[in-house]
């Protein structure tokens, strides 16, 4: 029978362990020990502090091997007793690395009335996570400007820390699959809805949510494009699974000032693609062409007509605007085209027939950013990294600070934003 067999299976006399392992007995009271034998290398009695030379605590216990634990309490003078086993230790619940204060946008809602402000916040006030990371950039999204003004029922619990997206460096990790000085980035899941977000100088989440930032991108880059250019990469990569190529024809953009509008634009000029710009902002002709636009045209003059199928214009098209916009896409897109669906600013009812679905068989594609499989997840941050970037992400964006967020969300909901708002948080801590 071996040391560990007899561990396990008998009352341990504390002596003879000891002798056996070929070490002195406990000589200084109020050290903890850990004992171990050469010829037993996987055996070890760890014995608490005593209370004194003859007494034991109870918290004193012995393991064997690496994948059991066993306890033991005392039953007398130099004896101890197992009380249970236990299985491998379970990783924290979450990381509790000690920062000192930092800056952060909380969203609080106090009677009804829903309004955010920058305060000063600790690491034990964030929700719990595994990895904690020192944040560089965060961004505006609409769905930020929802939560933290109460324009839309966004926010699930109070108070909390906003911003849907983020990008930093990791500081600590629980989970081996990331380690200090990662550079990381996070988009959806619950993050600035129901899980403190990324208007912070740190923050901490659960182990899947963050991705390693991909090659070609810096963790500005990353937030210049963010929720907002995730959203377009992964309306890219539907439309072309559903089978779209360059040189098909004309592919429309809607709500094209916007930051999924904007960099939708400039990554469908950059693969090839003969990109109509369509706006509501006669003033931005100019800065659509620049992103690569081949032709913009005014939603204020468009003859969307009410027919069940309009002339067949658009190869397909990026909608992040729905409602009579998404509408009209349907009666308007050729045989076989397909429409990416991304946003409701322009309304959340849709109102159409079935008519251009079975005549002339197109595809209308939900996109969700926020609980996207993995896997497409990173193919799209890949493309994003490569063929998809844009050349002119510095014209796209515009940086601020947390004190800017209220001018920010609220350019947003007027619908007057241009490009995309990139958040600066690397010195708030």
């Amino acid at each position: 029978m071996t040391l560990g067999s007899r561990l396990l299976a008998h009352p341990l006399n504390l002596a003879d362990a000891l002798s056996r392992l070929s070490l002195s007995p406990l000589t200084r009271v109020g050290e903890p020990r850990t004992l171990r034998s050469a010829r037993y290398p996987t055996a070890r009695l760890r014995v608490a502090a005593p209370s004194s030379v003859s007494g034991f605590a109870p918290t004193s216990e012995a393991t064997v091997a690496p994948t059991c634990v066993r306890e033991f309490a005392p039953t007398g003078v130099g004896k101890l007793a197992p009380t249970r086993v236990m299985g491998p230790r379970r990783r924290a619940k979450y990381n509790r690395t000690f920062m000192p204060s930092f800056k952060a946008f909380r969203i609080q809602n106090d009677g009804g009335k829903i309004h955010g402000a920058v305060v000063d916040a600790e690491l034990d006030e964030l929700s719990a996570g595994d990895v904690v990371i020192k944040a560089a950039y965060s961004s505006v999204n609409y769905k930020d400007a929802l939560a933290a003004t109460g324009a839309g029922k966004i926010v699930r619990r109070f108070p909390i820390i906003g911003g849907i997206d983020v990008s930093g460096t990791v500081v600590s990790s629980t989970d081996r699959r990331f380690r200090p000085d990662d550079t990381v980035l996070i988009t959806g899941y619950d993050l600035g809805v129901a899980h403190d977000g990324g208007y912070a100088g740190y923050v901490r989440v659960p182990a899947d949510w963050p991705m390693h930032l991909p090659a070609g991108l810096t963790l500005r880059e990353a937030m210049v494009l963010g929720t907002a250019g995730f959203t377009a990469a992964l309306s890219v990569l539907r439309l072309e699974r559903n089978g779209l190529k360059p040189g098909q024809g004309k592919v429309a953009v809607t709500g094209a000032t916007g930051g999924v509008g904007s960099i939708s634009i400039a990554a469908l000029a950059k693969l090839g693609y003969e990109v109509t710009a369509i706006t509501g902002k006669d003033e931005a002709h100019e800065y659509l062409r620049g992103l690569g636009a081949s032709d913009v045209m005014s939603r204020t003059t468009l003859q969307m007509g009410t027919r069940p199928l309009e002339t067949a214009i658009w190869a397909a098209a990026i909608d992040a605007v729905g409602g009579e916009m998404l509408a009209w896409l349907t009666r308007t897109t050729k045989h076989w085209g397909g429409i990416a669906s991304s946003g409701l600013t322009g309304g959340v009812e849709l109102h159409t027939t079935v008519m251009p679905f079975i005549l002339r068989g197109i595809s209308l594609m939900g996109i969700d950013s926020i609980m996207c499989p993995a896997d497409l997840r990173i193919e799209a941050w890949r493309r994003l990294a490569t063929d998809m970037k844009p050349t002119q992400l510095a014209s796209i964006a515009q940086e601020i600070t947390l004190d800017d967020l209220p001018r920010a969300f609220d350019t947003l909901l007027k619908g007057a934003a241009r490009g995309r708002f990139v958040v600066n948080v690397s010195d708030l801590a």
